[in-house]
């Protein structure tokens, strides 16, 4: 594996030494997924079919979270913020996965999907970070203010190839970006941060698709191994990192916002889990719900279906709420917070 920095500067034309890499943009390992999936399909049917639970009808539970509170746990901790935003402490250090602290998930902050909750960690009570870690550039992972404000501190950012360019054009100082193509790797401390591969797409405006590349990403310290999806549809890719570097102590698999009009690029929750046996993982939280309106279906039943599919051969799935800190390597407790109302009554009976 090479360790290898790419700026802005030294790619002028935004031509990149990659196999994903073709004729202006990035590809999947499988030519034939469908990066796009059917959009016009899916935006009538969003407008137009009836749709069953799109929002939770109350606020959700948010455990109340402060870094002192993170100082006074021992260990290494995973907590999800939101979305795909998790918090991850290992030998130390402090890393986060695509941050967004945004009210929406959108290229305007007065339209767009909104937040179901608010953090349970404001942006500017974050501990210090070793490095923010990008799977890909859409706005549901990429919050341009959210980022800025964590570059101010000097926080390091690792991308996947061209991602790392739209941070330094946006005003992120080159030093302070670290960009890899899939299956390269830099040490930060006691840790191997690994991109690997995922198959998705990207862009942000209708004009640059795929101009970036996407990643999944392995955290590899001296005691435990991390895996995070970013967004990806089901492919063989998940068993080639498994073989490579699981078993994983911890998964965090994108389970939410699939629909039959894009299969190719995001997995339904029994994929999900799916992906996390080939990756030989012990524990997962899936992630990538709870937080945004970005799919047709009920915002619970990811959960739901992925409890369910890991019934069958005893996976063990973890599901803390927001702000609730899990420690790698204990078994934790299902709460069955989504269905949680107030007064105690059932948000929803699937």
């Amino acid at each position: 594996m090479s360790m290898t920095v790419f700026s802005c500067a030294q790619r002028p034309n935004q031509e990149w030494a990659s196999e994903q890499f073709s004729e202006g943009r990035f590809r999947n390992a499988d030519a034939n997924a469908k990066t796009g999936g059917n959009m016009s399909s899916a935006l009538y049917r969003f407008l137009f079919e009836k749709r069953v639970d799109p929002t939770p009808v109350a606020d959700l539970p948010v455990q109340p979270l402060s870094t002192a509170s993170l100082d006074a746990q021992a260990g290494d901790l995973a907590v999800r913020l939101g979305h795909s935003t998790v918090l991850l402490r290992l030998s130390g250090q402090y890393f986060l996965t695509d941050p967004v602290f945004a009210k929406r998930a959108s290229p305007v902050q007065w339209a767009g999907p909104k937040r179901f909750h608010d953090a349970p960690l404001a942006l500017d009570e974050l501990p210090e970070l070793a490095g923010v870690v990008l799977s890909h550039d859409h706005y549901d992972h990429l919050d341009k203010a959210t980022v800025l404000t964590l570059a101010e501190r000097g926080t390091p950012f690792f991308a996947p190839l061209g991602v790392g360019q739209r941070l330094i054009r946006w005003g992120i100082a080159a030093e302070q970006v670290t960009e890899l193509d899939w299956w390269q790797s830099v040490q930060v401390g006691e840790i191997e941060l690994l991109a690997t591969p995922a198959q998705h797409f990207s862009g942000r405006t209708l004009t640059d698709s795929n101009r970036t590349l996407w990643a999944s990403w392995a955290l590899i310290g001296p005691e435990r191994r991390v895996f995070f999806s970013g967004d990806s549809g089901y492919f063989d890719g998940f068993a080639e990192i498994g073989r490579r570097y699981g078993p994983f102590d911890l998964t965090l698999i994108e389970t939410g916002a699939y629909d039959k009009d894009w299969p190719d690029i995001h997995m339904t929750p029994e994929q999900s889990v799916q992906a996390h046996r080939d990756l030989k993982g012990k524990v997962m939280i899936p992630i990538h719900n709870s937080t945004f309106d970005l799919a047709l279906h009920a915002w619970y039943e990811p959960m739901e279906r992925a409890l369910a599919e890991a019934a069958k051969d005893q996976q063990q799935l973890s599901l803390p709420m927001m702000g609730e800190p899990l420690e790698l390597g204990a078994t934790a407790g299902l709460s069955y917070w989504w269905r949680q109302q107030e007064g105690g009554q059932l948000a929803a009976q699937p």
